[in-house]
C-alpha cells in the first residue's frame, strides 16, 4: 500500500512542479488550427504520449534502474540524453524546470536520497531533468518501473488536457474521456520502451517542432510552451 500511496502523491498532476504553466505545444497547435475539436485533441494527446514513451519514457526507465543500482553516473547520463534531445528551447526549459522543482520538493519531503545527491552534482554541467528525476524518485520510494512509467505517461497526457480546458471548447468530461482512451496505450508503450537504451531514444515530430518554434516567438502567450 505504501508504494501505491507514493505513486499517487508524486505522480499527481497537481503535484507542485509547475506543470500547469506548460501546454506541451498545444497552445500554438490551437492557434494554428491543427487542434480544433475533441477528435483532433485526442490525436494530439496520443502523439504527445507516444513521443513521451519513445523519448523521455526511455530515460525515466534508465534513471529508475540506475537509482536501483545506486549509480549516480548512470543517472547523470540519462539526464544528459534527455537534455540533448530537446531541440526546442521551451521544451528544454520545461524539462529542466519541472525536474528541478521535483527534486527540490522530494528533497524536502523525503530527505536524503540519490536524487538529492544528483541535485548537488549539477556542477558537472548536466541539469536534472523531469523524467529522470521521476524515475529516480520512484525507484527510491519502492515504486516499480512499470508503475513509474505509467505515472509519467499519465502526467504527459494530463498536462495537455489541463491546458486544453483553458484553450478550447472542451469540458472536464471531454478531457477525462480522452484521458481514458489514451491511457489504453500505456501498457503497449511500456513494452516498447522497456528494452530500449538511451541511444534508442527518439522523438520525431517535425510538425510539433515547428509549432514549438513559432510559440517561442509569439507576442501573446498563456503558457510557457
Amino acid at each position: 500500500m505504501d508504494e501505491a500511496l507514493r505513486l499517487l502523491q508524486f505522480g499527481d498532476s497537481v503535484f507542485p512542479v509547475g506543470a500547469f504553466s506548460f501546454s506541451n505545444g498545444l497552445e500554438m497547435a490551437v492557434q494554428h488550427g491543427s487542434v480544433h475539436d475533441r477528435a483532433t485533441l485526442q490525436e494530439y494527446v496520443r502523439t504527445v504520449t507516444r513521443l513521451a514513451a519513445t523519448g523521455d519514457g526511455v530515460a525515466l526507465l534508465a534513471g529508475h534502474r540506475a537509482a536501483a543500482a545506486g549509480d549516480l553516473d548512470r543517472v547523470r547520463r540519462a539526464d544528459e540524453a534527455v537534455h540533448l534531445r530537446k531541440i526546442n528551447e521551451e521544451m528544454r526549459t520545461m524539462s529542466v524546470r519541472m525536474g528541478r522543482k521535483l527534486a527540490e520538493a522530494a528533497t524536502r519531503i523525503v530527505g536524503e536520497s540519490l536524487l538529492r545527491k544528483r541535485v548537488g552534482d549539477t556542477g558537472a554541467g548536466v541539469p536534472v531533468t523531469y523524467p529522470v528525476a521521476l524515475g529516480v524518485l520512484f525507484a527510491e520510494l519502492g515504486v516499480g518501473e512499470e508503475q513509474a512509467f505509467a505515472a509519467h505517461q499519465y502526467g504527459a497526457a494530463s498536462m495537455v488536457l489541463g491546458a486544453a480546458i483553458r484553450l478550447m471548447r472542451v469540458d472536464h468530461l471531454d478531457a477525462q474521456s480522452i484521458l481514458f482512451a489514451v491511457n489504453e496505450h500505456v501498457a503497449d508503450d511500456y513494452q516498447d520502451a522497456r528494452t530500449a537504451t538511451l541511444d534508442d531514444m527518439q522523438g520525431f515530430a517535425p510538425h510539433l517542432d515547428v509549432l514549438a518554434g513559432a510559440h517561442q516567438h509569439a507576442h501573446v502567450r498563456m503558457f510557457m510552451s
